[in-house]
């Protein structure tokens, strides 16, 4: 009988049930070396597009590994359609950006460099490895989408506005964010600035904006990995998948 490990990962291949799925290197270190698995146990697996997956192991070497696809244990549901937008911060935090965005269903994640961002220095794979292991450790059914980093004028001039901007607005001009994101259920990006605030010519520039709306986070400064966790947190709970929506799980 198999062994229920609980392990999680996400892969790049198409689930389905009876499938192979082979693992790379590190993925396969990751299982045989770290984890100490053997053939026989069982995992989760997920692609981002199907659901999720329970498979056994049938093929555990050194640097290589294989999984036979066997049953789903849940379907997939697309998370709330809402993006996030940020201006990159100092490693550590930026690191805690990527993964609570992750957590809190964001489903593409842009870095925006504005004209007080601290860094430009972007490492969009890194953030990619960062939200695929956010997402595994989650239980999220899939991975968001990474976006090159933009300057704030190109993101503007090229926005589609069917989707709503909500900027954060340390000015305190904004509508409570309950308030500003209250009833509205469409596709939205939340944007949050550097540590040092917009420039003032960026905020009348987003202001002027038809697709745009000023949010506050309350009266005080928050930094910037908080205000990302705190905007994300009240958009699930007044507009996303707080708020009724949710993943169906199938009996194992």
């Amino acid at each position: 009988m198999s062994k229920n490990t609980g392990i999680r990962l996400y892969v790049d291949t198409s689930l389905a049930i009876g499938r192979e799925v082979v693992f790379n290197e590190e993925q396969s270190r990751y299982l045989g070396a770290v984890m100490r698995l053997s053939e026989g146990d069982e995992i989760l697996l997920f692609d981002g597009s199907n659901g999720e997956f329970a498979a056994e192991i049938a093929a555990l070497g050194k640097k290589t590994a294989s999984a036979t696809v066997c049953r789903q244990t849940k379907v997939f549901m697309p998370a709330a359609d809402v993006w996030l937008l940020f201006a990159p911060v100092k490693k550590d935090r930026t690191d805690f950006i990527i993964e609570k965005a992750t957590e809190l269903g964001a489903g593409k994640i842009i870095p925006v460099i504005t004209r007080h961002t601290i860094t430009d220095k972007v490492r969009t794979e890194r953030f990619r490895a960062q939200a695929a292991e956010a997402a595994e450790q989650s239980r999220r059914l899939e991975v968001p989408e990474i976006g090159n980093a933009v300057h704030l004028e190109k993101l503007l001039k090229d926005w589609d506005p069917s989707r709503r901007l909500f900027f954060m607005d340390e000015s305190g001009r904004g509508l409570p964010a309950v308030e500003a994101f209250g009833g509205y259920n469409g596709p939205a990006a939340l944007l949050i600035g550097p540590e040092g605030g917009f420039a003032e010519q960026e905020l009348n520039d987003l202001r002027s904006r038809s697709y745009a709306r000023a949010v506050s986070l309350g009266s005080l400064i928050l930094r910037a990995e908080t205000a990302v966790a705190a905007a994300l947190s009240v958009w699930q709970a007044v507009s996303g998948s707080w708020n009724g929506g949710k993943n169906e799980e199938k009996g194992q």
